[in-house]
């Protein structure tokens, strides 16, 4: 994150959690639905407050179960509202219809998604599974390392998910019971600047919407090709979104004085020969041992996946073509292919790497944390392989019991 020195500021030292509600009242949401579930529940709980002491003026609705809660934003966000929602894991699966609809209806909705382990056992514990569960509805995907990208994240969400050319909805991401309960220094925007960077979309055209007495057609029959155009155009938009997140990313800048660097964030890649490539919290960490790393003279980079859906392959390509060697570290599986699910897709794009290699990480799931010393494992294997040692393509940083487990 690069920031400026600004004339004006509200620090505070707040959660996550905090800041992802904190964000949701300064866009002025017209409707909140949603339920509690842990980790995400504070959200909940501090926006209830913000209703009950007149701070917020929305339509608050306290539904009986996850998939009520995105039918109602929905619903709302079609009449023409600007929505917000949260959930987690299992709340997530519980409205996996309605995600689906929402996506397929081009709806711009915002919701906040607490990453939590998925079922197998009832884990409560961190975990990315839940947004690989959901990585292919048709929604954006935005993940946060830290709890002040939570907050500016939520805000750049709705830019992206209302502007007129991507009418997308968007899932803000990040680590539950690390970002969710955290409590870190938070720079917390003033509603003037907020307004001002949500402005722009009130210059835009108006986008189709449900009003009482309009007539509107629902679903793709007696649209030219039907289905696929819907599903061709929907495509379409997501790929506009990789450039419009940068774009937004640098609006942002311009008021708040901060920058992600839109896509994915490069951190001492100018002349790094092996690269680490992660997302979320693990990247604070990451940071911390490249630091070390590099006053021992190892020159390693990181390159953060902030947006992951659209997949940024052209600006990951950019960043990793030509390196000696590229570890990639999910905390997410993807079962039935050897490797997490970020490793895979990256290795859709090897041929376009000029002989880079690259190998696979898997850490930080059911309640193992990605450690320093976990870290510097990772980096020490990723140079193993850029000297032309022999170096698993797999590795559960934490689990090295796996590989006499079914050869993985």
């Amino acid at each position: 994150m690069n920031t400026k020195v600004k004339e004006k500021s509200q620090i505070k030292v707040i959660t996550g959690n905090a800041a992802a509600a904190i964000a949701a009242k300064l866009v002025r949401p017209d409707v909140v639905a949603a339920y509690p579930i842990t980790p995400q529940t504070e959200i909940i709980e501090q926006i209830s407050k913000f209703h009950a002491n007149g701070e917020m003026d929305c339509e608050l609705i306290t539904v009986e179960g996850e998939n009520s809660a995105m039918n109602a934003v929905m619903a709302a966000s079609l009449a023409g509202g600007r929505v917000f929602t949260a959930t987690s894991s299992w709340g997530l699966a519980f409205m996996y219809d309605a995600v689906l609809a929402t996506a397929g209806a081009r709806a711009p909705v915002v919701m906040v998604n607490v990453n939590r382990e998925t079922p197998g056992i009832i884990a409560v514990s961190s975990g990315q599974q839940d947004m690989i569960s959901t990585r292919d509805a048709g929604w954006i995907f935005l993940i946060a390392e830290n709890c002040q990208e939570v907050m500016d994240l939520v805000l750049q969400a709705y830019r992206l998910a209302e502007d007129y050319d991507i009418q997308v909805p968007v899932m803000v991401h990040y680590d539950g019971f690390y970002l969710s309960y955290l409590s870190e220094v938070v720079d917390v925007p003033f509603q003037e600047d907020v307004d001002r960077f949500l402005s722009v979309l009130k210059d835009q055209p108006e986008r189709i919407k449900l009003v009482p007495g309009g007539k509107l057609g629902c679903g793709s029959h007696g649209i030219l090709k039907g289905y696929l155009e819907l599903r061709h155009k929907h495509l379409s938009a997501m790929e506009r979104a990789k450039a419009k997140i940068d774009q937004i990313d640098k609006e942002f800048q311009e008021i708040f004085n901060r920058s992600y660097s839109g896509q994915i964030e490069e951190y001492r890649m100018d002349d790094a020969d092996v690269v680490l490539v992660g997302s979320g919290s693990m990247c604070g960490t990451i940071k911390t041992v490249i630091d070390e790393k590099r006053q021992a003279g190892v020159k390693v980079g990181l390159v953060k996946i902030r947006m992951y859906r659209p997949f940024p392959g052209e600006a990951m390509v950019g960043a990793l073509k030509g390196k000696k060697a590229i570890g990639v570290v999910d905390r997410s599986l993807c079962f039935g292919f050897k490797g997490g699910p970020m490793y895979t897709e990256l290795k859709a794009f090897e041929t376009q790497l000029d002989g880079s290699k690259m190998i696979s990480f898997i850490d930080g799931i059911a309640n193992t944390d990605i450690t320093k010393a976990n870290v510097g494992q990772m980096i020490d294997s990723t140079c193993d392989l850029a000297a032309g040692k022999d170096v698993r393509e797999v590795t559960w940083v934490s689990y090295p019991e796996a590989q006499e487990d079914g050869g993985l």
